[in-house]
């Protein structure tokens, strides 16, 4: 059994088996994932788990080069901007279309499916190196 960090086992594989430039996303309740990419699924109702537990637990475990979110973002949440601004301080950031964004997710490893039901709480996250 596992002493901290990601104790869902489906995440903690996933997590594990990114390489250098892998690019996942963390998603709300509400974003359209394609077929080919993978889910975790963590929602259980709206709300839950929220955007920020869910970027804490991931931000603990894995090394973020850089990261991609929707312009949208910018005038519709600007709370969770500024709480990812501050998270990932430091690291590169591009800002897409929403529509682009949704696009990009057919490049993504796997999409992290939260209970979040903000405006535009997505992000594709682009895996660093350790070393």
């Amino acid at each position: 059994m596992k002493k901290k960090g990601i104790i869902n086992a489906e995440l903690s594989k996933c997590l594990a088996s990114l390489g250098h430039k892998d690019s996942f996303m963390i998603a709300d309740a509400g974003m359209p994932i394609p077929e080919n990419v993978q889910i975790i699924d963590l929602a259980i109702i709206y709300g839950v788990p929220t955007f920020k537990e869910v970027m804490d637990a991931v931000v603990d475990e894995v090394y973020v080069e850089s990261y991609v979110l929707a312009n949208e973002i910018d005038e519709n949440n600007v709370k969770l901007l500024s709480y990812i601004d501050n998270k990932l301080s430091g690291i590169p950031c591009e800002k897409v279309s929403h529509t682009e964004l949704k696009k990009m997710t057919n490049s993504c490893k796997f999409v992290i499916r939260t209970g979040e039901n903000t405006p535009y709480p997505n992000i594709i996250l682009v895996s660093g190196c350790a070393f």
